[in-house]
């Protein structure tokens, strides 16, 4: 196995009757393991499965990276620092540190947002699971951020990892720029839909414009594939789909 890298990993469950499937990446060099984003609470397991699966024990994992403070990143972060070795660092943007250690509410957990998962459920999901839900999103997990990252900043994780601001999903999100292997982490900043990259979805950006003119700076990078949280792995032309995707 090569001394330093990069992987995909996908955690697929069903939640509240649909699988839902979350792509987090995970960067390796001889002095361990980073974890990018953290799934949904409750999957640790499936989580840990997929680290030893790439070759890894999550004993390896000496940092973890937030990208930004929604439930499906921040989900198992706790679990992890609980079960996971000690001295694990978490890694965010100064903007999303409060909500990510529970210190503000999660922007997206609204009254009405609430309502409106609820009621997006399909039929047939007992009131019990509902509650539970309800509850997750009203008091998620939260963990202590030790080290905040800024635009531009250079990681040393993996061969090198560059901070990539992109605020409008959130309005600290960030992704990250694996430069070894030309890879861009994206997070939530862009999506992968039937082989196809697409932009931010503006249902659940903060800021939908926003969200679309950070695709602009990623033209500062030669980007070779695109890992995106809710799709996975993209390849091809990337810097000329990102391009067009800012161009709208």
């Amino acid at each position: 196995m090569a001394s330093q890298g990069i992987a995909m990993l996908e955690l697929s469950a069903v939640m509240m009757g649909r699988t839902e499937t979350v792509y987090p990446a995970m960067v390796w060099d001889d002095d361990g393991i980073v974890l990018i984003d953290t799934g949904y609470p409750g999957q640790y397991p499936l989580l840990k499965r997929a680290i030893e699966a790439e070759g890894f024990s999550v004993d390896r994992l000496t940092n973890i990276i937030i990208t930004h403070q929604d439930i499906d990143h921040i989900g198992s972060l706790a679990t992890i620092l609980k079960n996971g070795p000690d001295g694990i660092n978490v890694i965010a943007s100064e903007l999303e540190k409060p909500y990510i250690q529970g210190d503000r509410m999660l922007l997206k957990v609204t009254p009405e947002r609430i309502a409106s998962a609820l009621r997006s459920m399909p039929e047939g999901v007992p009131g019990e699971w509902k509650e539970a839900f309800k509850r997750t999103l009203e008091n998620p997990p939260k963990a202590p951020v030790d080290r905040l990252v800024a635009d531009g900043e250079e990681l040393p994780f993996g061969g090198g990892l560059t901070v990539i601001e992109t605020p409008g999903h959130t309005p600290g999100h960030i992704s990250l720029y694996h430069r070894p292997s030309k890879t861009l982490i994206a997070a939530d900043a862009m999506n992968v839909a039937g082989g196809e990259l697409l932009g931010p979805d503006p249902e659940h950006a903060v800021d939908p414009g926003l969200a679309v003119r950070s695709l602009t700076k990623f033209a500062a990078f030669d980007i070779e594939r695109v890992i995106c949280y809710h799709g996975g792995m993209y390849r091809g032309d990337c810097n000329r789909r990102i391009a067009e995707l800012a161009a709208v």
